[in-house]
């Protein structure tokens, strides 16, 4: 996990204690939020661990020789208590403000809209990625989900070096590259073909068991004032 700076537990503390506050006193607010995240693919199977965090579902005792320079693919997805939207594969080898908002312009927004009322009671969060918290894509945020999203300069600040409370760090990506990475992709479209099977194929359980999941651990870091949640 990242290292956490002194002030990042409280911010991490403040954060959890109005979520908490909100789960608590309203039923629905955990229904109505949307996690989101993106990740990166390589068809080696190498993992960044400079920016990339992934909790495994076993420890697989085994070495890999990674490739250098290694074809890649950044693929965006969110996850609700019901569903997934997504994946949405960039073109570009890095995301910046502007593809990030035509993402969400161009493919999330609409698939929302596909929902009956679902623009007007949804709470979108996001972490405090560079191309997260660019003018245009939070005056876009601030515009469509008014006062309703989570994240870097947003109504409700997301605490950074955060990923222990992100569903989709925490478990979803995990869980993708252990499918994905069975045995080698042999080509990007091929890689793009397994991450798209395996999340299609997420029972609404496990969803539902990543939110669970998400309430305990924002009473662990309020409980452990503000250390990130290890797990054993």
């Amino acid at each position: 996990v990242q290292h956490l700076k002194d002030h990042d537990y409280t911010a991490r503390v403040d954060c959890c204690n109005l979520l908490i506050d909100r789960i608590d006193n309203d039923n629905r607010f955990l229904s109505n939020v949307i996690f989101s995240d993106e990740a990166t693919f390589h068809i080696s199977g190498r993992v960044n661990r400079h920016n990339c965090r992934i909790w495994g579902e076993e420890n697989p005792h085994e070495l890999y020789e990674h490739e250098r320079d290694s074809p890649k693919v950044t693929v965006w997805c969110s996850l609700a208590k019901n569903r997934l939207y997504g994946p949405f594969f960039f073109n570009e080898r890095t995301v910046n403000g502007q593809s990030y908002l035509r993402m969400l312009q161009n493919f999330f927004v609409p698939k929302l809209g596909q929902t009956r009322g679902a623009l007007r009671r949804v709470i979108f969060q996001q972490d405090g990625a560079p191309p997260h918290f660019a003018l245009n894509v939070r005056a876009f945020l601030d515009q469509t989900f008014p006062d309703r999203w989570i994240g870097r300069g947003g109504p409700l600040a997301w605490p950074p070096r955060s990923p222990d409370l992100n569903p989709l760090d925490f478990y979803l990506w995990g869980h993708v590259k252990t499918i994905v990475y069975r045995t080698k992709p042999k080509s990007i479209d091929e890689l793009k073909q397994r991450i798209t099977e395996a999340l299609a194929a997420i029972p609404v359980g496990h969803l539902h068991n990543a939110f669970r999941e998400f309430d305990r651990r924002a009473r662990l870091v309020i409980a452990n004032n503000g250390a990130h949640v290890e797990i054993y």
